[in-house]
């Protein structure tokens, strides 16, 4: 589901409660809202947004960390590609051809992550680009060095090759860790049981209905960023393409 999506619904829960707390209070009893009854519900439901606070909170540092790891290998792998593309063109011009299919696989790969991930349609495909890496490593192999700096170069190449496979499964593996559906279904719980008690115990008015509504949206924004981040090639916050687009058009030259 688009994080949008289960953006609005968390502030369709949280403010769904904050209105049925508020009909509670006008329904139950004044004994069971009212001093030490009072004071315990307070007590209560601290403890579950304390608790509901800090999963929250190590849930952002989670996504940020994910978010910021892939950021790195985007440049990483960036910088490793313009250090093969380099060590092709000092090899000579036996491997030209080499260095423009490696251009053409790094062109197809930033169209399908960036230019489909700006419409929500981006996608992570590890088969289709393994191929392609795995075609020019296999062409890298296939060259024959006539000196001695040629077979320094070719060395060098493979392995700049064969480090770009290994940061490519980097990539695939930290794509693939969704926020859990359970995780987030709990959370929601939590949250709209909180703010259930918190219209329970605040008087109506409009005042405190716009103020609730505002820290139902903050909630649910922050859900909704959470959820951006976990996607790093996806929607609207996403891991920015400019390392990959500045190699792209300084290779093959």
């Amino acid at each position: 589901m688009h994080p949008s999506v289960i953006g609005i619904v968390v502030l369709a829960f949280t403010f769904a409660g904050v209105q049925l707390g508020m009909r509670l209070r006008s329904r139950l009893p004044d004994q069971h809202l009212s001093g030490d009854a009072r004071d315990t519900i307070k007590l209560g439901i601290g403890l579950v947004a304390t608790v509901t606070a800090l999963v929250l909170g190590l849930l952002t540092a989670s996504a940020k960390s994910n978010f910021d790891a892939m950021d790195a290998n985007v440049k990483h792998a960036a910088a490793g590609l313009l250090s093969l593309d380099r060590t092709l063109a000092r090899y000579g011009p036996e491997a030209t051809e080499i260095r423009r299919q490696l251009q053409e696989a790094v062109a197809q790969r930033v169209d399908s992550v960036w230019q489909a991930g700006r419409s929500g349609k981006g996608a992570v495909d590890p088969s289709h680009s393994m191929q392609a890496i795995e075609h020019i490593s296999s062409e890298i192999h296939r060259l024959a060095p006539a000196t001695d700096e040629q077979r320094a170069l070719k060395t060098r190449a493979v392995a700049a090759a064969e480090s770009l496979l290994d940061a490519r499964w980097v990539v695939v593996a930290g794509t693939a860790a969704p926020v859990p559906v359970v995780f987030l279904t709990v959370l929601v719980v939590w949250l709209t049981v909180t703010f259930t008690t918190f219209g329970m115990l605040a008087p109506r008015s409009r005042t405190i209905v716009l103020v609730l509504f505002v820290c139902s949206l903050s909630v649910s924004g922050a859900i909704f960023l959470v959820l951006e981040m976990s996607s790093p090639f996806d929607g609207l916050i996403s891991v920015s393409s400019a390392p990959m687009d500045y190699a792209l058009s300084h290779m093959n030259r």
